[in-house]
């Protein structure tokens, strides 16, 4: 198939990349065990360590910033989700 031949709107959606997906998965992961949501999978105990939340939430939205526009749908809305999920567990867990 020739390029000329596949519609430009096509051409200039981003294509996906499961690592994406499996690198937000994992940091949201993380976040949730900093958080206390998670056990250690080491202790078996839950803890919360603030500093390391919040810098796997700033990556994160560090990370929503740089490829606004570059992502699939799904990614996108993969992303919106964790950090919309994370926000709030935070703050909750700042104020116990």
């Amino acid at each position: 198939m020739k390029l000329s031949a596949i519609p430009s709107k096509l051409l200039a959606m981003p294509s996906a990349d499961p690592r994406f997906n499996d690198f937000v998965l994992l940091q949201a992961q993380n976040a949730g065990l900093f958080l206390g949501q998670l056990p250690n999978p080491a202790t078996g105990e839950r803890s919360v360590n603030l500093r390391a939340a919040r810098s796997v939430i700033d990556s994160l939205e560090m990370l929503e910033a740089k490829t606004a526009g570059n992502l699939t749908e799904i990614e996108q809305k993969l992303l919106g989700t964790a950090l919309a999920n994370l926000r709030p567990l935070y703050e909750k867990a700042s104020h116990d």
